[in-house]
């Protein structure tokens, strides 16, 4: 088991995992459509977009959380 310190970046790794894989399905669908090549198109972005979720949720996750922590009992 991982230690509780860790949960805030394990939370932000997967979260930016699952809504990049998410959004370049739907995305990539909507904008080239289903064919034959669907599935290299898919994995071309999100070979980009991926690590982009990733470091843009660790530098947008933690102030958020503060902000939500200041606006909420």
């Amino acid at each position: 088991m991982l230690k509780k310190k860790y949960s805030n970046f394990i939370f932000i790794l997967i979260m930016g995992f699952g809504m990049s894989l998410f959004m370049t399905l739907i995305i990539t669908y909507i904008n080239t459509g289903m064919d034959n090549q669907y599935v290299q198109r898919f994995f071309k972005a999100w070979s980009v977009s991926l690590p982009i979720a990733i470091i843009t949720s660790l530098v947008v996750g933690p102030p958020t959380k503060k902000f939500v922590d200041k606006i909420t009992n």
